[in-house]
């Protein structure tokens, strides 16, 4: 019999894709709003590894990572997923999109990512949104998928996941540390 144990939080990732690289910063305004301080923040990235959202959002398509200081339940990324889809709404011009935004989640093991969109190797979250596992971390380093999409099978995304991992490393030790030193509580 396995024993329950509570899931550990997770780091939240955000990809922002933008043709409109002004818009980051209210965009990631209204996320820390929500989700805290980011803690890391990538260069911006050349998207061109599909023409796909082209036609909504125009080209050139850039991509800017970032993730959060405060933990996330994991639990939590069906409502996540429906936040970023009202802030992409809210920047929306004609009904067309100008940002697409994508959560995710990422723990030592994993990078998991939140998505409307049904498939064989998708989990369903509840609330309309399902899990992708997208990447797994073994020997060193991200594991692509035979479904990892292939901006997030590159180096420059993993250098960021990377990054992202230890400093999800260094949040846990922190976490451990404070809880550790937390006044002990109960009846005797």
């Amino acid at each position: 019999m396995s024993v329950v144990q509570p899931a550990r939080p997770a780091k939240l990732v955000v990809s922002i894709l933008t043709a409109r690289r002004e818009l980051f910063g209210r965009v990631l305004g209204l996320l820390e709003r929500n989700y805290g301080r980011a803690d890391l923040i990538s260069a911006w990235l050349a998207f061109e590894y599909t023409r796909y959202y082209e036609a909504e959002m125009g080209s050139p398509l850039f991509r800017r990572m970032a993730s959060f200081s405060r933990l996330i339940e994991q639990t939590d990324l069906a409502d996540i997923k429906l936040l970023t889809n009202e802030v992409e709404g809210r920047f929306a011009e004609s009904s067309l999109r100008r940002v697409n935004i994508d959560p995710g989640y990422l723990l030592h093991e994993r990078f998991v990512l939140a998505t409307g969109k049904n498939f064989s190797h998708r989990i369903y979250l509840g609330k309309g949104i399902y899990a992708d596992l997208t990447l797994t971390y073994a020997k060193g380093a991200f594991q692509p998928l035979p479904w990892t999409y292939p901006d997030y099978a590159a180096h420059d995304i993993q250098a960021f996941l990377r990054w992202a991992r230890d400093k999800y490393t260094v949040d846990n030790r922190r976490r451990s540390a404070e809880n550790e030193n937390a006044p002990a509580t109960g009846n005797i």
